[in-house]
């Protein structure tokens, strides 16, 4: 694809990104066929290529609309689209530049500038969301009438496990607590230490570390994604330089995140070095335990009927490996055959709170695929699938490695 980048931003970091990005780019249209809101809507402009067309106008001097950002803002980020480009199209990337730039450009009503303050600074602050988590369930039975579905959208409360010491390990790994899972879900990360624990790994979980960024980054806020970063760099760095073997991402979001810090941290003198390292230790956490002698945990399914629901995330970004499917096999469960299984939930992170209606269109469709095989339960691999799934789901929908844990997998 020709590009005319304008000369203010044809040099760069971000017009000498997007113009390598757009020159990629053959204008195909294969990127179609997987995009979740293409399937649904129909419209050009809200697939791939008709984002990557818009995008490029802005780039090239033309001044953007409301409507331009409403197109951008239905885009999920999934990545399904880069999966089936025969070019090698980097669209997340290109993307979040064109979100940017649009919002720098384009004034959103009151109300969404609102509500987009407020998920940046709560949600991606683990303390700040548990007050207001708190919060929400001692004033939930007064959520009535028009008001009910942030009750169905409240996920129960869950009693935090204790962590093993691990006094006896001889190797260390960290996991990324993150913000919304030790909330909502505090017992993944728990699990998870258990099962290392007995594997003879110690993993860590240091209190400095929050937000992976990518709650920022994807609300057109990539300055605050990258100090999000650095605080974790510093938050690991020391447990790195003794020597701790992986960054263990529980919740595939943050990974399709940390594994990007090398290059969201590229052009930092400071950071760029260290960011690059902590995305070589970042790995998907059914790709850590793939390399471990999970024999020792027996049958643990007896055959039991589980729904797998790969999240986009753990699907499409590079360097982050799905092994789920395997190890639960492993573990003696019968995963059924769900159909279509690209094709995105509808969580995309903030996407279910932002745009409610296609969120929960594609929620409807993913969840009939889901359970056409009648399962007992519904795992998946990130806390956002969890919570968006779980909220309209007829059968309990959790986190993959509980089923890994005897206590837990009964």
């Amino acid at each position: 694809m020709q590009t005319s980048i304008i000369p203010q931003l044809r040099n760069t970091p971000d017009g000498e990104e997007a113009d390598r990005i757009l020159r990629a780019c053959t204008h195909c249209g294969f990127c179609t066929a997987t995009c979740p809101t293409y399937q649904l809507l129909g419209d050009e402009r809200d697939s791939p290529r008709g984002r990557i067309y818009l995008i490029k106008q802005v780039l090239e001097g033309e001044t953007p609309t409301q409507k331009t950002q409403t197109h951008l803002d239905r885009c999920l980020t999934c990545r399904a689209c880069e999966t089936t480009c025969p070019s090698g199209v980097e669209y997340a990337k290109l993307a979040d530049i064109g979100r940017d730039l649009v919002e720098q450009q384009v004034e959103r009503p009151m109300h969404e500038r609102v509500i987009r303050w407020l998920l940046r600074h709560i949600v991606a602050y683990r303390n700040r969301f548990a007050f207001f988590f708190a919060l929400g369930h001692i004033f939930k039975p007064l959520l009535v009438g028009p008001l009910a579905p942030l009750k169905q959208k409240m996920p129960p409360r869950r009693k935090a496990l204790a962590w093993p010491s691990a006094e006896n390990a001889q190797r260390t790994m960290i996991v990324l607590d993150g913000c919304v899972q030790p909330v909502a879900a505090p017992n993944t990360n728990a699990h998870a230490a258990r099962i290392f624990s007995e594997l003879g790994v110690r993993l860590i979980a240091p209190k400095a570390s929050g937000c992976c960024g990518a709650l920022s980054q994807h609300l057109a806020h990539r300055e605050e994604a990258d100090d999000f970063a650095r605080r974790n760099i510093d938050a690991w760095w020391p447990y790195i330089e003794d020597g701790a073997e992986a960054i263990v991402l529980t919740a595939s979001g943050c990974g399709a995140s940390v594994v990007e810090y090398g290059h969201m941290l590229r052009n930092d003198p400071a950071y760029a070095e260290k960011a690059a390292r902590v995305s070589e230790l970042a790995r998907d956490l059914s790709d850590v335990l793939a390399d471990e002698d999970l024999s020792q945990l027996g049958d643990l399914g007896h055959g039991r009927q589980v729904a797998y629901h790969p999240p986009c995330t753990l699907q499409n970004a590079p360097q982050l490996h799905d092994n789920v499917a395997e190890i639960l096999t492993q573990a003696g469960y019968q995963l059924t055959h769900v159909r279509d299984p690209h094709l995105c939930c509808g969580s995309a992170g903030t996407y279910s709170i932002l745009q409610p209606t296609m969120a929960n269109q594609l929620r409807e469709n993913k969840l009939a695929s889901l359970q056409a095989g009648d399962p007992d339960v519904i795992v998946t691999a990130n806390i956002g699938c969890q919570l968006h799934l779980e909220s309209a789901a007829g059968v309990p929908v959790r986190h993959w490695i509980e089923l890994l844990e005897p206590a837990a997998a009964a």
